[in-house]
């Protein structure tokens, strides 16, 4: 399969007059995981909701190989293939982990077996298989995370968006989402751009980082790279993270 990229090129949002992202390009391509980092505010979840037509853009564009997907509405662009997760779990609680799992593929156009078959084997490579019938609303955040998770991977992204997927988890929940995330590029031949405070699991899973502050690139690079990048450690690492 041939290398596709997700290309963010020049993108600048805005709100009320306030430039919440500035000019940031960065690209992601099929078959990596890109982390991207900064302090709270920095602009990062932003710059997913750019992505995925959540928020209008106001320079730049955003481009899936030949396609561009500036200007289109979220649907049509997890149409063409750009799926996400939020920073807060969003799962239908009255639906059973099942059922939310098996909606994602029927809305990617998938029939009722297809849709099935498929849900029960993203169950079972996220550890969810017996959780199946419990509601959404009964689960831990751990679970609620990785239900996400499935149901982002359901409608067969090229390239999967993960805003904190380890947000409330534990350290084991951690280390099983960070083996169930670095296989997804072998098997699936996607491409994973990963927001996440915990740098343990960022600097371990990802070949590349990105940084943002106050919405300005600061930093791209491999992990070696970024963690002694002067500009990193004052705006985000701090000075203990070069030794870490």
């Amino acid at each position: 399969m041939s290398e596709t990229r997700l290309v963010v090129n020049d993108v600048s949002v805005e709100f009320t007059g306030l430039r919440a992202l500035d000019q940031v390009s960065l690209f992601v391509a099929t078959g990596e995981i890109v982390g991207l980092i900064g302090p709270n505010g920095s602009g990062k979840t932003t710059l997913i909701n750019a992505i995925t037509g959540q928020v209008k853009l106001a320079t730049g564009q955003i481009t899936l190989g030949d396609t561009t997907l500036s200007g289109l509405s979220p649907r049509e662009i997890a149409l063409r293939g750009v799926s996400r997760s939020f920073q807060i779990a969003r799962l239908f609680n009255t639906m059973t982990v099942m059922e939310n799992v098996e909606v994602a593929a029927l809305a990617k156009g998938a029939s009722r077996a297809v849709a099935s078959q498929s849900a029960k084997m993203l169950l079972g490579e996220l550890g969810l298989t017996v959780k199946a019938d419990e509601l959404g609303e009964s689960l831990s955040y751990g679970d609620k995370r990785r239900v996400e998770i499935a149901r982002a991977l359901a409608a067969e992204p090229r390239f999967l968006l993960l805003d904190e997927p380890a947000a409330g988890m534990n350290d084991a929940e951690t280390e099983t989402l960070l083996h169930i995330l670095a296989e997804l590029p072998k098997k699936s031949g996607l491409g994973l751009l990963i927001i996440d405070h915990d740098m343990g699991l960022i600097m371990r899973l990802c070949s590349r980082l990105h940084v943002l502050a106050s919405g300005h690139t600061i930093a791209e690079g491999d992990a070696a790279h970024v963690r002694s990048h002067p500009a990193v450690i004052e705006a985000y690492l701090g000075k203990g993270a070069v030794n870490a």
